[in-house]
C-alpha cells in the first residue's frame, strides 16, 4: 500500500491517509496507519516507534501527523490539547435537505465565502458509535465548535471549507447534518453519495509547530475523492 508520505524527518511523518483505512485499530487482520508506518520504519532499519497524535475517522481521507519519538509525541499532543494544531477540512453537502435541521427545525444559511461559527453540545454513544446534538447541560455532553464557509456550488451540491476548533467524535458530520447540511456519502448522518465516491470529507490542510525547532509547518493536499472535482476554490 502506498503510504502517501508528504513529509518526513527525524521527529515526525506527515501522510495523506486514504479513505477506508483506520488511523489505528485493535481489530485483528485489519490494516491501519499506525501499523503500516511501524512496518515502514522497521523496513528501513529504524526503531518501529510511531506515536499517534490525532486521528481521522476511517471513511475520511486527509492529512495526519505521526511522531517518531516519544518526545515529539508529547510535544505534538500538547499542541492538540492547546488547539495549536490547525485542522482544515473540505466537505460536500446536499443543498436540498432542510427537514429536521437545527434547533428550530430550519437549516442555517451560509452566504458564499462568509465564515459561520457553529457551536453545539455533542453526546457520544460508545455502544452505537454515534454522536448526537443535545441541550447544553446534558450529562457527559461536550462543547463542539467549528467555522464553515461556502467555497463552491454545483447543482444541489455545496462545498464547504471547515476549520475545527474542537475534536469531538464525528464532530463535522454531526454538526453539519444537524444544521441542515448533511454530507454526501455519509451513511451514519448524511445522505447517499454518488457511486464510487464515498464520504465527501477531506482533511486537506494541517498546520503545527515543529516539535524540535518550533518552525511553523503547513501542509495541504488535494482530495482524491472525485466528488470535489470542479468545486474547490481553496
Amino acid at each position: 500500500m502506498n503510504l502517501n508520505i508528504i513529509y518526513e524527518d527525524g521527529d515526525l511523518i506527515v501522510c495523506h491517509k486514504p479513505a477506508g483505512i483506520a488511523t489505528e485499530t485493535k481489530r485483528v487482520g485489519q490494516q491501519d496507519m499506525v501499523s503500516l508506518l511501524k512496518n515502514y520504519r522497521a523496513g528501513k532499519g529504524e526503531p518501529p516507534y510511531v506515536g499517534m497524535v490525532h486521528r481521522l475517522d476511517q471513511p475520511v481521507e486527509g492529512l495526519l501527523v505521526f511522531a517518531k519519538t516519544p518526545e515529539a509525541a508529547a510535544e505534538l499532543s500538547g499542541q492538540v490539547q492547546s488547539h495549536g494544531i490547525g485542522k482544515h477540512y473540505c466537505a460536500v453537502a446536499a443543498a436540498g435537505r432542510k427537514e429536521g435541521a437545527g434547533a428550530a427545525g430550519e437549516r442555517c444559511e451560509c452566504a458564499d465565502h462568509e465564515s459561520l461559527r457553529l457551536t453545539d453540545f455533542l453526546l457520544a454513544d460508545k455502544k452505537t458509535n454515534l454522536s448526537s446534538v443535545v441541550p447544553e447541560g446534558t450529562p457527559q455532553a461536550k462543547r463542539a465548535e467549528l467555522d464553515c464557509r461556502v467555497i463552491g456550488r454545483q447543482g444541489e451540491k455545496v462545498c464547504f471549507d471547515i476549520r475545527l476548533h474542537t475534536g469531538r467524535h464525528h464532530q463535522i458530520r454531526v454538526q453539519m447534518a444537524h444544521h441542515g447540511w448533511p454530507l454526501l456519502g455519509d451513511m451514519k448522518y448524511g445522505v447517499p453519495g454518488e457511486p464510487g465516491t464515498g464520504l465527501a470529507l477531506c482533511a486537506y490542510r494541517l498546520t503545527f509547530a515543529h516539535p524540535s525547532s518550533g518552525e511553523e509547518m503547513d501542509f495541504s493536499v488535494q482530495p482524491e475523492n472525485p466528488v470535489f472535482a470542479g468545486m474547490l476554490n481553496l
